[in-house]
């Protein structure tokens, strides 16, 4: 049996933390990168505190990471939306959330590519956002969102002769705390949001992991580059949030 080893940042809650479950329940040894210790553990689990926002702190935790563990999954999950008006974003919300969006995973990746390579596997998977198809207030969580799918496509092309595949996948509204920080939780404004979503509700961390699951599967090597929305309907027109 093959030993997999996925490193999921913001695993400690919402998705995240619902993937790494899920991907212990098959037998994988998770590491887990969040700014706080996660609430729950598994011995199996490896927490990594880390802020992403920090890039040398990134540099410093990814180089410790892989002098002792081969990672052969990668998930970047981690994201903030800063949300405002385009009369209030500032230069500093960019360049803040390219390090978190795309900084990051560049540099996690950058270090577990020799053994992903050496192995001719792996999976780099990013949690992208229905956002990037523009929604107001997201000027920098789109435009880095955005960003995900070019700097995947890009390695996607890279990689593939190295049997790593590099996939996307873009949540729509999904009942996180992330989205409980913009639209209060149980509020009418979230009731009004899910009957405007084509299915009539909004999606779960669960809705999330599945597509997830799918794109992680050793067995789901023929597919590479691609971008799969888990918005319940709301990538195929417009939708406000």
């Amino acid at each position: 049996m093959q030993e997999y080893t996925a490193l999921i940042t913001g695993g400690s809650k919402g998705i995240g933390a619902d993937l790494a479950g899920r991907l212990l329940e098959k037998g994988y040894t998770v590491l887990c990168l969040s700014r706080g210790a996660p609430d729950w553990s598994h011995d199996r689990m490896i927490p990594v505190e880390v802020d992403l926002l920090d890039a040398a702190a990134v540099a410093e935790v990814a180089k410790d990471i892989v002098a002792r563990h081969e990672v052969t999954h990668l998930v970047h999950n981690a994201g903030l939306i800063w949300p405002n008006l385009i009369e209030d974003a500032k230069p500093e919300d960019l360049t803040g959330l390219a390090q978190l969006h795309l900084g990051a995973p560049l540099a996690l990746t950058q270090a577990c590519l020799p053994a992903m390579k050496e192995r001719s596997f792996g999976r780099v998977l990013f949690n992208g956002s229905r956002a990037a198809l523009g929604v107001p207030t997201r000027t920098a969580y789109a435009a880095t969102k955005a960003g995900i799918v070019g700097m995947a496509r890009t390695w996607a092309l890279e990689l593939a002769p190295h049997g790593i595949t590099v996939n996307v996948v873009s949540p729509g509204p999904v009942l996180t705390e992330n989205f409980w920080g913009i639209i209060p939780k149980g509020s009418p404004r979230e009731e009004e949001l899910a009957k405007r979503i084509p299915v009539g509700r909004l999606g779960t961390p669960r809705d999330v992991s599945n597509a997830f699951l799918y794109f992680c599967d050793p067995e789901n090597g023929f597919v590479t580059g691609q971008t799969l929305y888990v918005c319940g309907g709301g990538s195929v027109g417009a939708l406000s949030l």
